[in-house]
């Protein structure tokens, strides 16, 4: 009989009025992978903070191993065998593999055969859980992906027995979580216990032999996941039944409105990462950019929207020439023309994480009706804007003074969506929509996109979900190296013709 490694009873958590955690009940069972699923703000981050000690609840039990624990740090979570990888990595990026690994744990280490002791273990790990990370790498060279497995690894070389993971899917490639999903599995295999949180149904239908519900800060319930399937842990999610795909009509396309000549663009390494691209996009239809992250879809948007200048080749808004390599792009006089950009990083270019929410649901228009006269803000009508399209988003809590980075991953997002939406552009620009949002959000997002797209919009959306462009595009490009390889109408297109492409397989 499979025994209890954590057991969590009538956990208790609150932000000032904010009840996170209401009366949690959970039982996870040793060497299994356990997932937990909820909306954007159920509390399910929150919960396993307090595993992890990053938290402490109001009033509640922890049990490890069947023995009461209290859990004061992340110190004491580490010592009784909890290891963390949060949904924003905690690596210090000018670090290598090694010294981010000992950070905090150096003891002795730093110097002489204890150092190449931790060295030798280390190797040894990544050999077992075919890792393949080289430790003396620095940080800000690694894949994404990598950097997820420097955390996965510096949590086994603490000694982690439960290992929980906190949406580690959001910033992967597919080929990425493939991979990502092989070491779970060994490391379940192992005899070690896996939290997964996730908002990803068809993740949990796939990794999970059990998965637990959240939904506004309780537990609604918990099943085997043999004996569910993706709509019935929607519904439970939401508390409604939820369309688990894209409904929308025949594009009604118009003229062209967006135009790209011969485009190239450096990086911030001053590679060219964006080769001589020509692309058209019309009123009313939806143009997805297909693509293994680091093609050249991000450098792309970026220049586009005027965040990055352009090398060569120019861009033409309603048949204007409004960028060259002569003359660059105003991000604020997009704007005025009614061009709006939804940016693939949030934490770096979507919000200013320190501000509160209502700051940063007007940046961009803030020196604009309504929200401002003669250059004094208006607040009050700031504050009656924020709390009517953060109720209409579903921003969890709707909060407009709360600061920013107090809000889960998906509600950050649904702040620069609901900015940029909320204006109705003529032309949009959107990265990854919906990256860390649950489902849903997602419904709700996909769906303004197509209102959107019906009202004349012309959209150009880059997305790492392939099952996201296929359901939303009219038309598809497919970028690999820098360079469009292949374009699709949505008609007939597969996803094998597709991830063919995206291999860089023209043939």
């Amino acid at each position: 009989m499979v025994s209890p490694i954590l057991e969590l009873t009538n956990i208790n958590k609150s932000f000032g009025h904010v009840h996170a955690n209401k009366d949690i009940n959970l039982t996870i069972n040793k060497g299994t992978i356990h997932g937990i699923i909820g909306e954007n703000g159920a509390g399910k981050s929150t919960l396993m903070s307090i595993v992890f000690g990053l938290y402490q609840a109001n009033s509640g039990e922890i049990k490890i191993n069947g023995k009461e624990t209290k859990l004061r740090s992340p110190k004491d979570s580490i010592v009784n065998g909890i290891g963390m990888v949060h949904q924003h990595f905690m690596l210090v990026e000018n670090f290598t593999v090694l010294e981010n690994i000992i950070l905090g744990f150096e003891g002795e280490t730093v110097f002489g055969a204890k150092l190449e002791k931790a060295k030798a273990d280390l190797k040894k790990l990544c050999e077992t859980y075919n890792f393949n990370i080289d430790l003396d790498a620095t940080i800000s060279d690694l894949s994404v992906g990598f950097r997820q497995r420097v955390e996965i690894l510096k949590s086994l070389y603490r000694g982690a027995e439960i290992l929980i993971l906190d949406e580690p899917t959001g910033v992967l490639t597919p080929q990425e979580v493939d991979e990502l999903f092989k070491i779970l599995r060994s490391l379940k295999e192992e005899g070690k216990t896996i939290v997964l949180i996730t908002h990803k149904l068809i993740e949990i239908m796939d990794l999970t032999s059990q998965v637990s519900v959240m939904r506004q800060g309780e537990m609604v319930g918990h099943t085997k996941t043999e004996e569910t399937n993706k709509e019935k842990l929607a519904e439970m999610m939401v508390g409604r039944s939820v369309l688990l795909r894209v409904d929308k009509s025949e594009a009604k396309k118009g003229e062209v409105v967006f135009k790209v000549n011969d485009l190239s663009v450096k990086d911030d390494l001053d590679v060219i990462r964006v080769k001589n691209i020509n692309l058209e996009i019309r009123s009313g239809e939806i143009l997805g950019i297909a693509g293994v992250t680091g093609n050249g879809q991000t450098e792309l948007l970026e220049a586009l929207s005027g965040i990055r200048k352009v090398e060569s080749g120019s861009i033409e808004l309603f048949n204007k020439k409004i960028s060259d390599k002569q003359n660059y792009l105003n991000p604020k006089m997009l704007k005025e023309k009614g061009l709006a950009h939804v940016p693939e990083d949030r934490q770096r270019m979507g919000l200013i994480s320190d501000f509160k929410a209502y700051e940063n649901l007007i940046f961009g228009y803030h020196d604009q009706e309504p929200f401002s006269k003669s250059s004094i803000l208006k607040h009050k009508e700031i504050h009656e804007h924020s709390y009517k399209v953060m109720k209409e988003y579903d921003v969890r809590p709707n909060s407009p003074n709360l600061i920013t980075s107090n809000f889960s991953g998906g509600n950050q997002q649904k702040i620069i969506l609901s900015r940029e939406l909320n204006e109705n552009p003529k032309v949009l620009l959107v990265g990854q929509p919906t990256r860390g949002v649950d489902i849903g959000a997602i419904e709700f997002i996909h769906q303004r996109l197509i209102d959107m797209r019906d009202k004349g919009a012309a959209i150009l959306l880059a997305s790492v979900e392939l099952d996201e462009v296929l359901s939303l595009s009219d038309r598809i490009i497919v970028m690999f190296d820098g360079k469009i390889v292949g374009e699709k109408d949505n008609k007939n297109v597969t996803d094998r013709e597709l991830g063919l492409l995206m291999a860089g397989v023209t043939e």
